[in-house]
């Protein structure tokens, strides 16, 4: 019998948002708990590797996360329930390119079908532009 190892697709959120701050700025409202939680979810995050987290979601409670990779203040990569959230910070000009990408999503799952639908707007029109109120009016 011939084993055949089947790699799942997976698909990818990502969303590009312009913030008229610096990438420090940007970088502590991704990293301290007190500001990610005024523009998203309470948390206990750390910009450590290797640091588990969870991330209180409104709907659907208290969400597991683990930081993999961090390099301030240019890139955060942690997991995310199910997924992974890619965080990259570009200086540009006198602000910040946020470029996300919320990754794993499997399409053939109705619950990740779900999320993908719902989570590219969410990220787009929502999350991310309180993210650059928050930052820009202060």
């Amino acid at each position: 019998m011939t084993e055949k190892n089947i790699e799942k697709k997976t698909e990818t959120v990502t969303v590009d948002q312009f913030i008229a701050r610096p990438p420090e700025r940007v970088w502590a409202a991704l990293t301290q708990p007190d500001l990610l939680g005024r523009w998203w979810a309470p948390s206990d995050i750390r910009p450590e590797v290797g640091h588990r987290f969870h991330l209180q979601m409104p709907t659907w409670g208290p969400q597991p996360a683990e930081v993999l990779e961090v390099r301030e203040p240019e890139l955060l990569v942690y997991t995310f329930a199910d997924w992974t959230l890619t965080w990259r910070l570009v200086a540009e000009g006198r602000g910040t390119r946020l470029i996300l990408e919320h990754s794993g999503f499997d399409l053939d799952d109705p619950q990740h079908r779900f999320a993908f639908d719902n989570m590219g707007p969410g990220w787009r029109d929502a999350v991310l532009p309180r993210l650059a109120q928050l930052l820009e009016s202060d």
